[in-house]
Formats: C-alpha cells, sequence, structure tokens
C-alpha cells in the first residue's frame, strides 16, 4: 500500500524578507521542494509590502498546492513598531493561507529550534546544518531566512499537529487537549472578573 504525501509550506515572516520552504513528506521521508526569500523593497510603503507578501504566498500554494501551512511566530522585543509591523506581515500570509483552504499552525521560534536540534536556543548555523543532515542538502543557503522557514516547515512534520476544531488556526505542539480546556476555563474566568475590558 502506497503510503499518502504531504506537503507542508512553511514561513518566516518579515516586512523586509521572508523566508520560505516547501517540503513533502511521506511516512519519515522528508523531501526539499523548494525554499527562498522575498526580499521586499524597502523604499515602498508598508501595504505595497504587504500585497507583495500576499502575492507571494499565493503564487507558492498555487504552484505547489500544500496542504499545511506553518508560521513563526514573532518573538517579543522591545520596539513596538517593529512588532506591529511583523505582526501584520505575518497576519496577511496567515489570511492568504486560510482562504486557500489550508490548515495554519504557529511555532515559536524556540520551539521550532528545539524540535530541530534538540537545544531551543541553538544558532541559525546549528539549524542549518541539522537541516542539510535532516534533507541530506549539499545545496549553499539562500538566506537564514529560507532555513527558518524550511526549519518551521519541519518542525510541523515532526509534530504532525492538525487540528480542525480550533477554525484551522493552531498555537503549535504545546496546545494539548488538556492545556485548551484549561486555557478556556481561564479565560472564562477573566471575562467574568473583568467585564469592563469587553467594552
Amino acid at each position: 500500500m502506497q503510503k499518502q504525501s504531504k506537503i507542508i509550506l512553511g514561513i518566516d515572516p518579515g516586512m523586509v524578507v521572508m523566508g520560505y520552504g516547501l517540503v513533502r513528506c511521506t511516512g519519515s521521508q522528508v523531501q526539499l521542494l523548494e525554499m527562498g526569500v522575498l526580499r521586499l523593497p524597502t523604499k515602498e510603503d508598508n501595504y505595497v509590502r504587504l500585497k507583495l507578501i500576499q502575492s507571494k504566498v499565493q503564487e507558492l500554494i498555487g504552484r505547489h498546492g500544500p496542504q499545511d501551512f506553518a508560521i513563526e511566530a514573532p518573538f517579543f522585543g522591545k520596539n513596538v513598531q517593529s512588532m506591529l509591523k511583523l505582526g501584520r506581515a505575518q497576519g496577511v500570509a496567515i489570511a492568504t493561507a486560510m482562504h486557500a483552504g489550508l490548515t495554519v499552525t504557529e511555532y515559536s521560534p524556540k520551539k521550532v529550534k528545539q524540535s530541530i536540534t534538540g537545544n531551543g536556543n541553538a544558532e541559525k548555523e546549528k539549524v542549518w546544518d541539522m537541516l542539510q543532515r535532516i534533507l541530506q542538502l549539499e545545496e549553499e543557503i539562500p538566506a537564514y531566512d529560507a532555513s527558518d522557514a524550511l526549519a518551521v516547515a519541519i518542525c510541523h512534520h515532526f509534530h504532525g499537529l492538525v487540528d480542525k476544531k480550533l477554525g484551522g488556526v493552531v498555537k503549535g505542539a504545546d496546545l494539548t487537549k488538556k492545556s485548551r480546556r484549561k486555557k478556556a476555563g481561564s479565560w472564562e474566568d477573566f471575562i467574568q472578573k473583568n467585564p469592563e475590558k469587553l467594552r
């Protein structure tokens, strides 16, 4: 009996450079389909760059037909403006994937590094080194944004996480059914104790 394969699109979001990586997974076998970066023109305003992100994600989905979409969650930094811009880039990529009917999963940078190298604080060079071993690659890396995106896709493959009960958006492999119930209860408690927050 032939094993069913799945294509995963991984994205490392950014407003200057967006990394992407696509893999085909058949059982435990993982094959690289494509990886690269979209370099966004910094002289253009943010809305033009967001449109370019949307177009690129749409093009990748149309060309490869992935079933799953995995994206790296923005890390929390001190620069609020940078965080807002990164959040917009991520949101556009997610919305494009959801519009195409893909299952969307978000992973923290630490979770991705942990899945690939066994160390959540690993350097980008170490992540790329492990990706080369996993995929048996000899080619040079186009940019670390591309390898980060590829790592997200493979992280998703390792976790095998698909949960349509949350509308196709999953918070990552840490979101077990047990913790989901706990979080839901905590949110209800918060609303009861802070009704003014909903106004």
